[in-house]
């Protein structure tokens, strides 16, 4: 009898333990198929006052993006994505391109920012089933729809007296994202992630014209993207 009591504690803990462990390995059976993510890095914008662009005379700004992804398959994800982007022009223009802009009554300076919303599928390079598969790297991307508002303050000339006038835009756009991940752990990776934001129209900084394309920003940020836990039914 003096060692019975021994031996049960022993068998209980040891039932505990397999019995924790069982609904462990049934947890992380059941696929963690939500993602958040918050990005953060440099980028810029591409407009007719940006600057000299070929020669990386350029302004280049901050952004942030927070992101909610579902896992739609082993392939496939769906994302929506807002930030905010802060734009600024830049260079240094020449006498004859200053002529040209009074004339058309352009903006020499437009500094603001640009607050974006868009829904893009994306698809994984390496597919896989349940968050705990997943691959040490993988690529993914894809493109989608998207809505920003544009504010900016705008000047029609370098002078220092003159205040510039605030003004407001709004466009759709096409998101282009690509990423490489990295699993740091098994609910979190840290990713590399490319952005360009392809907008539907040229007047983001009140210059219109002078650039071979329409005003869009590009970004390169860090991202952090975390697994969430399903909701488990009792």
């Amino acid at each position: 009898m003096k060692n019975t009591f021994p031996i049960l504690l022993l068998v209980s803990a040891l039932l505990l333990s397999t019995s924790a462990s069982a609904q462990n390995f049934y947890k992380e059976r059941i696929s963690r198929d939500h993602l958040i993510s918050l990005g953060i890095g440099p980028s810029f914008a591409y407009m007719d006052n940006g600057g000299q662009y070929r020669s990386w005379n350029f302004e280049i700004k901050p952004s942030v993006s927070v992101a909610m992804t579902k896992r739609m398959s082993k392939l496939l994800d769906l994302r929506a994505t807002t930030g905010i982007q802060w734009i600024q022009s830049g260079g240094s223009p020449g006498q004859v391109l200053q002529d040209a802009w009074t004339a058309n009554n352009a903006s020499f300076t437009a500094t603001g920012s640009a607050i974006y919303l868009d829904i893009m599928p994306s698809i994984n390079l390496i597919p896989f089933s349940n968050h705990m598969h997943r691959s040490r790297f993988n690529l993914y991307g894809g493109l989608g729809l998207g809505i920003m508002q544009v504010n900016t303050e705008q000047t029609k000339s370098f002078s220092s007296e003159e205040n510039p006038s605030k003004n407001n835009l709004t466009t759709g756009y096409v998101p282009i994202r690509a990423g490489l991940s990295y699993r740091i752990g098994p609910y979190l990776d840290i990713a590399g992630e490319g952005t360009m934001l392809l907008t539907f129209t040229d007047n983001l900084d009140g210059n219109i014209g002078f650039n071979r394309f329409g005003d869009h920003m590009a970004q390169a940020q860090l991202v952090i993207r975390k697994y969430l836990s399903p909701k488990i039914k009792e």
